[in-house]
This record gives C-alpha cells, structure tokens and sequence, in this order.
C-alpha cells in the first residue's frame, strides 16, 4: 500500500514525500483512513511506529478543508507528556503542513512564556502542549479552547504515569463537547481504558502491534557483570567497538550524571538528560547528540520520553528498568522504520529478578554473555535493589528518594487486575 490510497490531499502526499517516506506504516494505514472520516480511535501504539504522522496527516487534512476564521483560533490541541516530544509533534507539524495554510506551535514549560504567548495571539489553527504549561496560560487568560475540533492525547499512558490525570480532565472540561478525540497510547492499562470511556465517543480500537513486544529488528543481549565493574564495562564496549549514538538508560538522575561524568574522563563525549536539566541543556544535549559532536547521551525514563532519533543504532541499559514494560519503551528507540538496532543490558546480581520479569514480559530468554576481567560476583546476594535505587557505579547515594525520575508505576494489559500496584499509582504530578 501507499499514501496515495489513504485519502490524503496532493498537498499533504508532495510534504509527505519530501520527508523522504513512500509506504505508510501499519498504525499510519489503519488509522489514517479512520481518522479522515471523524472516527474517535483509541490507538495501541509502540515507540518508533510512525504514529505521529498517523495523526498529525488526517489531522491536518480535516483543518485544511474546514473553515477558516479570520482570527485563528486554536481548533486541533496535541497534548504530549514531555517537552522534547512536544517540540517533536511540532516539527512534525511544521513539516507536513508546508504546502497549506495551517499554523501552528508548541507550549511547554521551562522556558519564557512571552513568546509561546506572543505567536498564539497571532492566531494558531494547531496547539501542541504539555499539561502544566497549557493550564498556566489558560488560567491566565491568555488562551481558549472554546474552539476545539480534535483533540489528541499522545503517549496517554505516561502522562498517566506522571501524574497527569487532574491536568487531562480540567483540559477536557475547557472544550467543546463535540469534536473529535484521538487516544494514543503504548499498553492500555486499565486507567488507560477507564480514561477512553470518559471522553471518547464509540472508538475504534486500533493496534499496530500486540502489546509489550519489542521489534524483530532489535538484536538484544545481556551482559553479567558486577555491579561495581559496570562503568567500566560500558566504557569498553563503547571505546572497542567505536560506537556512535548511543543511548544509555540509568534508574536515576544522579546515576545518569556520575555515569557521564566517568565517560568523559574516560574520552568519551558524553552528556545527561533528566528533569533537572533546564530546557536550554536539554536542547543542546539532544542536538550535539543527533549531529554525532556528542557520541553518547545518558537518560532517565522520564527524560527520555518522547525522544526521536532516526536510525539510533545502540541502546544500553546500565541498569535495568524495575518496571517491565518500561524496558519496551526503552529499546524502542532503536530499530525503527526496518533499520537494525542493538539493544544490550548489563545485569549484576540484584538485577536478576528484573531480568526475569523482563523476559517472561516479552517472551524471550536474552542471550548472555561475560566479558573477562568484568565478571559477576559469585557472591553477590540477588535481593532485587530497592525501589527508587541505582547502581550508578556501586555509589550508594544512587538511591536518593527524592529523584522524581525514579519514581514509577506500573501500566498493564487491558483489564488485568493488580491491586497492590494501583495502590502506588497516584504519583507525583510533574511539570514538564
């Protein structure tokens, strides 16, 4: 199949074909010919699927072809649950709309207000937003969504996660009742479902892919090593094998800046990204690391969210998620649009229980592999490492509690039942 026969416009298939891209993607075919015809969809979606465009082509179509108003008011908000994927969305919509008369821009905070304020005054057809900001300047009176059309919440299930609900449900409350609503998200847990019976009218659910499987292009591997030999471990594997990008996953903040500070030590450029970065070194970081100034970039879960970096050939996990489904959202972020990825995991003992869950999680027994000079300990005690807790090099302030990036919760299948999770599920809101 092709974009031509998904019903877009010759404006849309000419921006569709200078981003370089010929054959829709299994989330783009099923939703974009629903979405075109009003359809409310509630959509599974894994990272790297391309499901971004599927909303973003019929989104734009439908605005295209409505009425214009003389002032622009915002009639399509893209709700995202961190800056770097809304500034993301927004370059999707910049570039796709390049041959109609559609406006657009992004909110989001940590950054002057001014601006953002200034450009949506002049009139915007398209808002893309993260919760805090949006409220802020709508609490302020500086905009409406009085004239909503489509709404689109993008990786529902981590603003879930974050916190967000509240923030979703007073956003709601501020739009018309009828419009158009589009539900993306990568598990459907069943606050995911509850969310969709609140707001979505007769969905069609669409699935790119069965839940919590990880792509067939990603060749993943598990190293055993000591807790405390891991940095030098990675470093190895990254010097030996002259890696370039490479993505690395720590459980905390203060993990992921211990970690990178030894990587440049060691001569390899390196930078963090986590929460208590300010947007501007958010910003550079990811650039240097897209343009290959910067070879390696060490994340947490949260901070990496919304990451899109074509073609990522490496993702290592210095330390392994403690909730399952967040090691699929990790390694999605290589092995994208047919293009091959390696995904390897260095596992100590305390991280046995992970590794488990992990496999069962994803149906598949990693092959393992120790390298000489960086082996396991023998007697190290397997008691999985608590809650909120990093290896980070064997420093023991890893753990420190108030890391709200190593706060998480669990998102399961549509349906299950787990009472002692949802328990922990209100977590802190976070003000992205």
């Amino acid at each position: 199949m092709s974009f031509n026969s998904l019903g877009l416009s010759k404006a849309l298939l000419k921006a569709v074909e200078k981003q370089g891209y010929t054959t829709p993607s299994v989330i783009q075919e099923k939703a974009i010919p629903l979405i075109l015809e009003g359809k409310d969809i509630l959509a599974s979606a894994q990272t790297g699927t391309g499901k971004t465009a599927g909303f973003t082509l019929p989104m734009l179509q439908i605005l295209s072809q409505g009425q214009q108003l003389r002032k622009r008011p915002i009639r399509a908000l893209v709700l995202t649950p961190t800056r770097e994927l809304a500034a993301q969305v927004h370059a999707n919509v910049k570039s796709y709309s390049e041959f109609i008369d559609i406006r657009s821009t992004v909110i989001f905070g940590g950054v002057n207000q001014r601006p953002q304020v200034s450009t949506i005054r002049r009139g915007v057809d398209v808002l893309v937003a993260t919760p805090g900001r949006l409220l802020d300047l709508q609490n302020q009176r500086l905009l409406s969504l009085s004239n909503i059309e489509i709404l689109v919440l993008d990786e529902a299930d981590r603003m879930l996660d974050m916190g967000f609900l509240r923030d979703i449900r007073k956003i709601i409350d501020l739009m018309p009742n009828k419009r158009q609503n589009l539900l993306f998200s990568a598990t459907f847990s069943k606050e995911i479902k509850k969310l969709a019976n609140e707001f979505l009218s007769r969905p069609v659910l669409v699935e790119a892919a069965p839940q919590n499987t990880t792509v067939d292009a990603i060749e993943q591997k598990v190293y055993r090593v000591a807790k405390d030999k891991k940095t030098g471990l990675i470093i190895k594997l990254i010097s030996d094998g002259n890696w370039k990008q490479v993505l690395v996953f720590t459980r905390t903040k203060h993990g992921a800046n211990r970690l990178c500070q030894k990587m440049v030590a060691a001569g390899i450029t390196a930078s963090a990204i986590h929460g208590n970065k300010s947007q501007g070194a958010r910003t550079k970081a990811l650039a240097g690391f897209k343009n290959n100034s910067i070879r390696v970039l060490v994340a947490t879960d949260i901070a990496a969210r919304g990451l899109d970096i074509p073609l990522l050939p490496h993702v290592i996990n210095f330390e392994l998620p403690n909730i399952s489904e967040d090691y699929v959202h990790r390694i999605g972020r290589t092995g994208r649009a047919g293009a091959k990825g390696e995904a390897l995991s260095l596992v100590c003992a305390e991280e046995t229980s992970y590794l488990k869950d992990i496999e069962k999680l994803v149906g598949l027994k990693f092959p393992v592999e120790i390298i000489e000079g960086f082996e396991p300990d023998p007697n190290a005690s397997t008691k999985p490492i608590k809650r909120g807790q990093g290896g980070g090099g064997g420093n023991r302030n890893s753990g420190n509690r108030k890391s709200n990036d190593s706060k998480k919760t669990t998102t399961r299948g549509f349906g299950a039942k787990d009472p002692k999770h949802d328990k922990k599920r209100r977590s802190k809101k976070r003000r992205f």
